[in-house]
């Protein structure tokens, strides 16, 4: 009896997850759908899930209109730039504050996480005639550079709470047979953290890459992102579902494409230290 009823409550909660998980993934699968349909098709009501005229159409027009190529490439230099900058500085901040923490420490973290509960638009002005003064706008580095200083708080939070999860006599080991501080942190810390410091780093490239806002103010053309190409097919003559869904699935599908094949590599880094 005792069996059939875990039996049960397994097959609930697997059904469950894939119910939650499809709910998730539905807006998503519905914008690659809407890819391939005629403008009609896709303002239709009742919509047409499969059965509709399959349409490559939209992925042409997109092409000749914009050069997706380039504004990959500027996505793929901004958020892998930010992310490795990020965690060049995150790295040792978080070491300091996870094994030489002084009495200030756990202000210093909640000060860098009260920096992410105040709204963009708030500094948006001093920062956009920042960037003008210094020629900073429309350019790959000013966009590396605010990304990188946007997610950098979450950054050391979670490399602090990786860290925070490794034993410290292993550090003081290493101490004792002579190792530097710098010797410690690269042949030490960082192979031990390797979960960590992959979820963070896909966590960061994710959050640099869907950066819509700092994008679309500080950016026009030359280091436009994909996020820039997206909003490009938002016209004061209306929105064209297809063509924009057709966009906005070249937007994502690189970054989509990435957690698939990473996904159990990032579910090691979230939970890792939560099971010894």
């Amino acid at each position: 009896m005792a069996r059939m009823a875990t039996t049960r409550r397994v097959a609930i909660s697997t059904a469950a997850a894939w119910l939650f998980g499809f709910l998730i993934f539905f807006p998503i699968l519905w914008m690659g759908l809407a890819s391939f349909k005629t403008e009609l098709e896709a303002f239709a009501v009742p919509p047409s899930f499969l059965f509709f005229h399959w349409t490559m159409e939209n992925y042409a027009t997109v092409q000749e209109r914009s050069d997706y190529l380039h504004h990959a490439m500027n996505s793929i230099i901004i958020a892998g730039g930010s992310t490795l900058i990020a965690l060049l500085i995150a790295i040792p901040a978080a070491w300091s504050m996870a094994f030489s923490p002084t009495k200030r420490t756990k202000d210093v973290l909640l000060w860098m996480l009260s920096t992410k509960m105040m709204p963009p638009v708030g500094v948006l002005v001093p920062i956009y005639l920042i960037y003008k003064s210094f020629g900073l706008l429309d350019s790959r580095i000013g966009l590396v550079f605010i990304l990188c200083l946007g997610n950098l708080p979450i950054v050391i939070w979670m490399l602090f709470t990786y860290f925070k999860e490794i034993p410290r006599d292993i550090l003081e080991a290493a101490r004792m047979d002579g190792a530097t501080i710098g010797r410690e942190l690269i042949y030490v810390l960082t192979p031990m953290a390797i979960p960590g410091l992959a979820s963070t780093l896909l966590l960061n490239l994710i959050l640099a890459w869907n950066e819509a806002f700092w994008t679309l103010n500080l950016s026009t053309s030359s280091a436009a992102p994909l996020t820039t190409f997206i909003a490009s097919y938002s016209s004061p003559e209306g929105l064209f579902w297809a063509k924009l869904s057709a966009a906005s699935t070249l937007a994502i599908a690189p970054i989509l494409v990435l957690g698939w094949f990473s996904q159990k590599q990032l579910v090691r880094g979230l939970t890792f230290g939560a099971v010894k």
